[in-house]
């Protein structure tokens, strides 16, 4: 289990993930839970809140520094809100992430929708470039497992 950081959430990986993540294009998933009610104030989505809860945000990065920079930034404790699942990892009780090199933040969505009690949390949430899924934030009734693809 990887030591945390001054400055970061801790993160404990799935057994598949490495602690070092990429530095390649990809996906990843971020399971956060939340313990207490979290207020959404997001540009482009109506007020809204989420309950205490686990909930799992897909997202993705081509940029330089790859999985491995945006996951550090989404695990960082202190950080200007630039996104809107910054207001989840600023107020998560705990995260983990996991990543996916080179895969997709829209068929990891689907994957997590498919899981057992797994509802969009908030529509629009996180998917404001995204013109096929609902939102990038599923609501899950504990916490999220997901396997590496086949």
């Amino acid at each position: 289990m990887p030591v945390k950081q001054p400055g970061q959430h801790k993160n404990r990986t799935a057994a598949h993930t490495d602690t070092a993540f990429p530095v390649t294009p990809g996906a990843y998933v971020l399971a956060i839970r939340l313990a207490r009610p979290v207020e959404i104030t997001a540009r482009g989505l109506p007020p809204a809140s989420l309950l205490p809860s686990w909930y799992a945000y897909a997202g993705s990065d081509c940029g330089p520094g790859g999985l491995a920079a945006r996951i550090r930034r989404h695990l960082a404790a202190e950080k200007r809100a630039r996104w809107h699942v910054d207001a989840l990892t600023l107020a998560a009780a705990e995260i983990e992430a996991t990543a996916f090199s080179g895969h997709s933040e829209c068929a990891l969505l689907a994957r997590l929708l498919d899981l057992d009690g797994a509802t969009v949390a908030l529509p629009g949430f996180g998917a404001s470039d995204c013109r096929t899924c609902p939102a990038h934030l599923v609501a899950l009734p504990g916490r999220p497992r997901l396997a590496p693809p086949s």
